[in-house]
């Protein structure tokens, strides 16, 4: 019969025993990404969603080209303005 009740003793002296060593652990030595690739996926993002929160608090007049316009900041009073 097996006991596992020193287990997680046992695994706390593992740690302390690779730490001794100057080894890593879970780490990675270097970041996956850079840091402007980060900035960039991020505004990717927050773009992403501030085109879709205009487009769903459109009007029903409104185009996709408009809320795009509006997103970027190209729109004129055409694009804002309802259709008649």
């Amino acid at each position: 019969m097996v006991r596992f009740g020193n287990m997680k003793a046992m695994a706390q002296v593992d740690k302390a025993e690779a730490m001794s060593k100057d080894q890593v652990l879970q780490q990675t030595a270097k970041p996956p990404k850079s840091p402007i690739s980060k900035m960039l996926g991020g505004l990717v993002i927050v773009g992403g969603l501030a085109y879709f929160v205009l487009y769903a608090h459109k009007k029903p007049e409104a185009t996709a080209l408009d809320v795009a316009k509006v997103a970027t900041g190209t729109a004129t009073t055409e694009n804002t303005r309802p259709q008649k």
